[in-house]
């Protein structure tokens, strides 16, 4: 059951995913029918080759009909395999629901501005006093280099 694990996966892909399993389900199901059809033709085959006297003729049809039938019993095991993964996959979507986050850039931005003491639409005015602070930071950063020149020159 190592395919039905999507922990890793977004609930996009993990949906996306799972309709493949789904799709590979309603065509194993499709191919079980058409076997079932299958099998009574040859049994319709092996009454009549029975009614006409055709013993052998019976028996080969019985061979035919007991490997569809041995077929069909493969991809019923594989429709239920199949059955369980995708339940094991929907039971894991909401947790990967409530673990996607969706962040709104634009509002972070707005909330980061007013958790700075701005006002929303203030953009300008809080990268003009950023680029002010660094300047500021490096003129002080030169005053205190030169202090420290002064002081080993004497």
């Amino acid at each position: 059951m190592e395919d039905s694990n999507i922990s890793g996966m977004n609930s996009a892909d993990a949906k996306e995913y799972i309709l493949r399993f789904f799709s590979a389900l309603k065509i194993t199901e499709k191919q079980i029918q058409s076997l079932e059809d299958d099998i009574a033709k040859w049994q319709s085959r092996i009454d009549l080759a029975f009614s006409k006297g055709q013993t052998e003729l019976a028996m080969e049809a019985e061979k035919e009909k007991n490997l569809i039938i041995e077929k069909q019993a493969l991809l019923k095991a594989e429709a239920q395999v199949l059955k369980q993964q995708i339940d094991e996959m929907r039971r894991q979507l909401p947790m990967l629901d409530s673990r996607q986050r969706s962040v709104d850039p634009d509002l972070l931005e707005q909330e980061l501005l007013m958790a700075a003491g701005y006002m929303p639409g203030d953009e300008e005015k809080a990268r003009v006093e950023r680029q002010f602070k660094e300047i500021e930071k490096d003129q002080t950063a030169d005053a205190a280099l030169e202090e420290l020149k002064a002081k080993m020159k004497s």
